[in-house]
């Protein structure tokens, strides 16, 4: 199968790329660098397999053009900034709906059939049943983020419903794992760096939230594709277990031999649009026979053994 990803240079989207050239696929990366990084896709551009496009989800002539000959979009580009999403409103709107309204358009004029969407655990806002089920009641959106990345699953699954489209719609806990360059453990290994014997924690550090180890995720979603058989299929990503915010600061010290003060701010939200309590039910991607490898502990670990090993990136997201 030819796959098109975008944001291929990104997080995940770099790890699926590997993932997918390493099965024997065909991968067409798309990605406007804006917050991608090409050492992320070094890899990839040494196989004969892998052909990169750079370019932006907006630039509908260029997307369409680039998307030419797939069998299956990969859809990764997004901004993923929750936290800063009310100092820039339209930049989730424009980088989250508008450009998956783009994608779906491009996917209709050259015939392409299935679309693979990275979604959000965060469109269910602060649900009211936890464990959260993919059919929860219809939720108050809380950022503009998730309103933004909620909109796009509307789209997907109207185009499945009136051009004959497949989606597979994916609802991530927070992922960490090798790549990982944006959250809570990026910023403390940072800050723990720069100053071990002080923390400044956004919230009163009692947040619960899941997190999920990056090819934990890939192979969820590798596994949906080849399982599920919905027209329109909604999945939540997570692992079976949560961990406060205070819990995951004891696994980071502890790994890096710290014993820092610390200050917390902000109340039982870190900030604006920050839900303090997300644990998804994932029944429906486990009942496909998968299941995650690692624990929320050993991502965090894994994270922090790769951010120490690639201290290049905080130059690149100073």
């Amino acid at each position: 199968m030819k796959h098109f990803v975008t944001g291929a240079a990104g997080f995940i989207g770099s790890n699926l790329v590997d993932r997918l050239l390493a099965r024997g696929e065909l991968v067409v990366g798309y990605d406007n660098f804006s917050t991608g990084m090409s050492r992320f896709i070094e890899s990839a551009r040494a196989c004969p397999a892998f052909t990169l496009i750079e370019g932006d989800v907006l630039d509908q002539s260029r997307l369409e053009a680039a998307m030419r000959g797939a069998d299956i979009v990969w859809h990764f580009a997004a901004n993923a900034d929750v936290r800063f999403g009310l100092e820039h409103p339209r930049k989730d709107l424009e980088q989250n709906t508008i450009a998956t309204s783009n994608v779906l358009e491009a996917m209709r004029a050259n015939g392409i059939g299935k679309v693979a969407f990275a979604s959000t655990g965060s469109i269910y806002g602060e649900a009211a049943v936890m464990p959260t089920p993919e059919d929860a009641p219809f939720p108050v959106q809380t950022s503009l983020y998730g309103a933004s990345k909620l909109a796009c699953e509307g789209l997907i699954a109207a185009y499945c419903e009136g051009f004959g489209l497949r989606g597979f719609i994916f609802r991530f806990v927070s992922v960490v794992g090798e790549r990982y360059t944006h959250g809570h453990i990026f910023d403390f290994f940072k800050m723990l760096t720069a100053d071990p014997t002080t923390l400044r924690v956004l919230g009163d550090g009692h947040q619960r939230k899941s997190y999920l180890y990056v090819q934990d995720c890939i192979n969820a979603m590798l596994t949906a594709v080849a399982k599920a058989n919905g027209k329109v299929n909604i999945l939540n990503l997570g692992t079976d277990e949560y961990v406060e915010l205070n819990d995951s600061i004891r696994i980071i010290c502890h790994h890096l031999g710290v014993t820092p003060k610390l200050t917390y701010s902000g109340g039982e939200r870190g900030w604006i649009g920050d839900n303090p309590f997300i644990f998804l039910d994932t029944k429906r991607i486990r009942a496909l026979g998968w299941r995650p490898k690692l624990t929320i502990a050993e991502g965090v670990i894994r994270t922090l053994d790769w951010l120490r090993a690639n201290p290049w990136v905080y130059g690149v997201r100073a």
